[in-house]
C-alpha cells in the first residue's frame, strides 16, 4: 500500500462541541463500542457523575442501597447522593470505578467530563488524593459539586453557600498544582429575567473567576419527582419551559459570568440538557431539542461552546434510550435519538478537520485530546457505491477512523475493520473520491506521564498504512 497518497491532518474545535452523559442516578453505563454503533460518531466528552463522601457511615456502598428505607419519596432523600461511589481518592484504588470507564472513553477517543459531588468537609489530603488520580488521563473536565445554588444535594445540606463556594475554589487552586491538565466546570443558577446577577453571587462571584470554564444545567421540561409519583397536568414536581427564554436565560448568564471576570471570555456549556419525555411525551422532546440546536446555529451563538445531552440511556425518560424494564442491558431507543444523531452529523456540531501537506511514514500521531489531535488523512478513490469496503491492519494500533462521515473503532486485538455501513445510509450516487481519516488515541485509556509533555498528550507511531480493501461487486455475480 505505500503508493497510497498520506496527508497530515489537524482534529480541532467544532463551533458548538456535544458531549454525553452516559450513567447517573437514573441509569447505568453504556458501553463506548455500541454507542459509536449506535450513533454514528464520537463525541467530544463522555459525562459520568460520582460522589465522594468517604467520611459517612456505609461508605463507599451506595447511598441507595446501604441506606435503603421504604420512607424515601425523593430521588436525593438519603445521607449522601445517590451517585455511583468514586472508588478513589485517599486509600482508594484507581482499578474500579470510575477509572475503568473513563479509559474505555479515553481509548474511543473521546474526553472525560467528571461530575463529583464532594464532601466539603472532606481534608485537604482528599483533594489532593482526588488530583493525583486523576493526572494520567489527560485533557478532562471536572465538574465539582455542581448546581451548587440549588438545596437538593446532600453537600447543600450539611454546608453554608459560603462554605460551599470557598470549598470550590480551594479545590480549584489544589487541581491547577497537582493536576493542571484537568480543567474546572462551575454549574451555578443563572440569571432570571429582570435580574442583574447569577443566584447567590455574594458567595459565588469568587469561584465564576476561579474556574476554568462556566455553566449551568436546564432541562426543557423536567419531572423531578420521578420515580415516586406520575406526572400528570396540574401536578406540581415537573414543569416546561420555553426554549428561547431558556436561551435568552443562559445568554443573560454569560454576560454576567463575564462582568464578574472583568470582561474576559471562558468556554460557556450546558452541562446537562434535555427535555423529560415525562412531561413532553416523546415527540415533543425530540422538538424541543431540535428548537434549541436550531437556535444556536441562527443566532450564530459563538459564545456558547458546547451542551452535553443528558443522557444516553435513563430508567425514565430523560434518555436517548429507555431502559428496558426487563433486562437493564437493553435500550429501547426514543424519537429523539434519530433526532440527536441527526444533530450532531451537522457541520456546526463536528470537529473542524484541517489538512496539512504529504507526508510519508513512518509517521508519529499526537492525540492531545477531542479538539486537538493530529492523525493522517488517506484519499481514496470510489467507482462506484463499494459492495465490500474494509481495512485490514497488522498491528495492535488503537485508532479512531471516519469515511463518509462515519466513524470507526480499531482495538489493538482487532486486525479487520468492515467499513461497509458508512455507506448504508449515505450509498455513493457514483464516482466519487473520499478520506479515510485516522487518529490514535491513548490505548491504554492513560498518558504516559514519563513524557515530557505526557500531561497533556499522548503519542503512538504508525509504521505502515493497513491494507484497503475495496470492491464494486459481489465476488459471484447472481445467476
Amino acid at each position: 500500500m505505500s503508493e497510497r497518497k498520506v496527508y497530515s491532518l489537524h482534529m480541532g474545535k467544532a463551533k458548538c462541541a456535544v458531549d454525553l452523559g452516559d450513567g447517573s442516578e437514573r441509569g447505568e453505563y453504556v458501553n463506548q463500542d455500541y454507542i459509536l454503533q449506535t450513533l454514528g460518531r464520537p463525541h467530544r466528552s463522555i459525562s459520568l457523575m460520582y460522589c465522594y463522601y468517604p467520611l459517612d457511615e456505609g461508605w463507599p456502598g451506595r447511598a441507595s442501597v446501604v441506606h435503603a428505607r421504604p420512607d424515601v419519596a425523593f430521588a436525593w432523600d438519603y445521607p449522601y447522593d445517590d451517585y455511583f461511589p468514586y472508588k478513589g481518592g485517599l486509600n482508594g484504588s484507581r482499578e474500579g470505578e470510575p477509572f475503568t470507564y473513563m479509559r474505555d472513553i479515553r481509548r474511543h477517543g473521546q474526553d472525560v467530563t467528571l461530575t463529583l459531588t464532594v464532601d466539603p468537609h472532606v481534608p485537604e489530603e482528599h483533594l489532593i488524593a482526588i488530583a493525583e488520580d486523576l493526572r494520567p488521563f489527560g485533557r478532562m473536565m471536572l465538574r465539582v459539586n455542581h448546581e451548587c445554588t440549588g438545596d437538593w444535594f446532600c453537600y447543600t445540606k450539611r454546608s453554608t453557600y459560603k462554605e460551599i463556594a470557598e470549598f470550590y475554589s480551594r479545590f480549584c487552586a489544589i487541581l491547577k498544582e497537582h493536576a493542571p491538565n484537568v480543567q474546572t466546570i462551575l454549574c451555578t443558577g443563572g440569571v432570571d429575567e429582570g435580574k442583574t446577577q447569577i443566584e447567590m453571587e455574594e458567595y459565588f462571584a469568587q469561584p465564576v473567576r476561579d474556574t476554568d470554564m462556566w455553566s449551568i444545567d436546564k432541562y426543557f421540561a423536567l419531572h423531578w419527582g420521578w420515580p415516586y409519583d406520575v406526572a400528570e397536568r396540574g401536578g406540581n414536581s415537573h414543569s416546561r419551559g420555553n426554549i428561547r427564554d431558556i436561551f435568552q436565560y443562559t445568554k443573560r448568564t454569560y454576560d454576567r459570568f463575564r462582568e464578574l471576570c472583568g470582561g474576559a471570555v471562558k468556554p460557556m456549556m450546558m452541562s446537562e440538557l434535555n427535555a423529560d419525555g415525562d412531561v413532553t411525551g416523546p415527540y415533543d422532546q425530540a422538538a424541543m431539542v431540535k428548537e434549541f440546536c436550531d437556535l444556536l446555529k441562527e443566532e450564530k451563538a459563538e459564545w456558547f461552546t458546547s451542551f452535553s445531552m443528558y443522557q444516553f440511556r435513563d430508567r425514565g425518560r430523560l434518555g436517548l434510550e429507555i431502559e428496558d424494564p426487563n433486562n437493564p442491558d437493553v435500550g429501547i431507543a426514543q424519537p429523539l435519538l434519530a433526532t440527536y444523531r441527526e444533530i450532531i452529523h451537522d457541520d456546526y456540531f463536528k470537529p473542524q478537520m484541517t489538512q496539512g501537506e504529504e507526508i510519508s511514514l513512518p509517521v508519529t500521531l499526537r492525540w492531545g485530546g477531542a479538539e486537538d489531535a493530529e492523525g493522517i488523512a488517506i484519499p481514496l478513490h470510489f467507482d462506484a457505491n463499494p459492495h465490500f469496503c474494509e481495512v485490514i491492519f497488522e498491528d495492535d494500533s488503537n485508532l479512531m477512523m471516519e469515511l463518509n462521515g462515519r466513524w470507526f473503532y480499531k482495538s489493538p486485538k482487532a486486525r479487520t475493520i468492515d467499513l461497509m455501513s458508512a455507506f448504508y445510509e449515505k450509498p455513493l450516487s457514483g464516482p466519487c473520491d473520499l478520506t479515510l481519516k485516522l487518529f490514535a488515541p491513548p490505548a491504554s485509556g492513560e498518558n504516559d506521564l514519563s513524557r515530557e509533555d505526557g500531561l497533556l498528550n499522548s503519542y503512538t507511531t504508525l509504521n505502515a498504512l493497513p491494507e484497503i480493501r475495496i470492491r464494486f461487486e459481489p465476488v459471484e455475480p447472481a445467476n
